[in-house]
């Protein structure tokens, strides 16, 4: 895969370490967590610095150096490079040093996008569309795009590649009336979103969504590329109509060691007191 463009960021392994995550300083009462732990947060912040700015050349800093940048013990920076090499984002090569040899794209959730559109800056979207067709849907499904029972649905199955690599799977069930034009449309080249929108005259509006953590089953892990109960990002994903009719229903299986979501989220004004204000107005 194409190394993905990263973002600017800060860089923190470049900053003086403000507190040792491995000793104290004289006043400071002396780090006693097991060293597992303290690994685990030295990886979380060369994880970040890896997905982020990266590294120049995608060469690692030594373990020295490291230990001075992030103020951890050389044991604890080498387990935490230990559990990244497990993750598949680094490895050690002989007289070069501990290089960059897996990427993650990110994927940004504050927009409504399809995968091609979303990764562009980043490679090739093609799909691979393993069944496509007219069924009659699951309750469950019906329910969700507001059906009868007894409607059919149109089921779409595609793998999607990213640059050559599998990237996800894709289950995507559409109203009739949406996804009967879709049955003839290059599926392969393009976005399903893009698609609805050319043969629909609608424009998409919003959507319902949930990310969770799931292992790979037999058929996905087949598919996808990863052993048996690997580590996938489950989305689910309901589309609307700006009407706010719902249209398209996915369930999407991201593989967890390619892929990273993010977005911005921000805090609203509370609804209510604060905690342990006198909600009376008294002021007691």
């Amino acid at each position: 895969m194409d190394s993905p463009r990263r973002r600017e960021g800060p860089n923190v392994l470049n900053r003086p370490a403000r507190r040792s995550t491995a000793g104290s300083r004289p006043g400071e009462a002396p780090d006693r967590r097991p060293r597992a732990d303290r690994a685990r947060q030295v990886a979380d912040l060369i994880r970040q610095q890896l997905l982020s700015v990266g590294f120049e050349d995608d060469l690692l800093p030594d373990e020295r150096l490291l230990s001075s940048q992030l103020g951890a013990t050389r044991n604890a920076v080498r387990e935490a490079l230990d559990l990244l090499r497990q993750e598949g984002l680094i490895e050690r090569l002989p007289g070069v040093g501990t290089v960059v040899v897996g990427q993650k794209v990110p994927h940004d959730l504050h927009r409504l996008m399809g995968l091609g559109e979303v990764l562009h800056e980043h490679g090739t979207v093609v799909n691979e569309v393993r069944t496509v067709g007219a069924v009659r849907p699951p309750l469950g499904v019906a329910h969700r795009l507001g059906l009868a029972e007894d409607s059919s649905v149109v089921y779409i199955e595609r793998l999607r590649r990213l640059n050559g690599l599998p990237l996800s799977l894709d289950l995507t069930y559409l109203t009739a009336e949406v996804g009967e034009p879709l049955l003839h449309a290059d599926l392969q080249r393009h976005d399903i979103f893009q698609l609805i929108e050319q043969t629909s005259g609608h424009r998409l509006g919003a959507a319902e969504l949930t990310v969770e953590a799931v292992n790979a089953d037999p058929h996905s892990a087949a598919v996808l590329g990863v052993p048996r109960g690997a580590a996938l990002l489950m989305v689910e994903r309901l589309s609307h109509f700006e009407d706010g009719s719902p249209v398209d229903l996915e369930y999407i299986r991201f593989r967890g060691d390619r892929l990273v979501m993010r977005a911005g989220t921000h805090r609203s004004a509370p609804s209510g007191p604060p905690e342990g204000a006198d909600s009376t107005g008294s002021g007691r």
